[in-house]
């Protein structure tokens, strides 16, 4: 599926504030295991330590949530896994690359959009510099980077 892809800056900056907050813990455990850690590991270590991150902070999530869709009524017997859900509203998909691409977003555009939450954050721990990339998903379909 293609999207369109806008930023949430040039068409609602009343949304920023908003959906910066939303993500502000899961920005600030992300960015302790990253500091904590170091770069270059595999991305379950990672999800392993946000694991004991989010349970001290209290904030509630779903580790490899899983979901299925429907295709002509039926439900398709593939699950998909998502690394994170939070909050049940936000996806939080972890990586551990050299660099995001398109591919790293395409995966989780298409987990926003099948899974109907409207916030995810694409994270990668791989770099000496971590990389994250904030999106929201409006009811019509349109893709924000925030």
């Amino acid at each position: 599926m293609q999207y369109t892809l806008k930023r949430v800056i040039d068409t609602h900056p009343e949304w920023i504030e908003g959906l910066k907050k939303k993500c502000y813990a899961v920005n600030g455990c992300c960015m302790t295991i990253h500091k904590d850690l170091g770069p270059f590991l595999n991305e379950y270590m990672y999800q392993d330590g946000l694991k004991i991150l989010f349970n001290e902070q209290q904030i509630p999530y779903q580790k490899e949530y899983c979901f299925s869709i429907n295709y002509h009524g039926q439900r398709i017997e593939h699950k998909h896994y998502v690394d994170f859900l939070i909050q049940n509203e936000i996806i939080l998909e972890c990586k551990a690359v050299e660099n995001l691409a398109a591919e790293h977003r395409q995966q989780l555009w298409n987990y926003m959009r099948l899974t109907g939450k409207p916030i995810g954050i694409l994270y990668n721990f791989g770099p000496i510099n971590a990389q994250s990339e904030h999106y929201y998903l409006d009811k019509e379909g349109t893709m924000y980077m925030f």
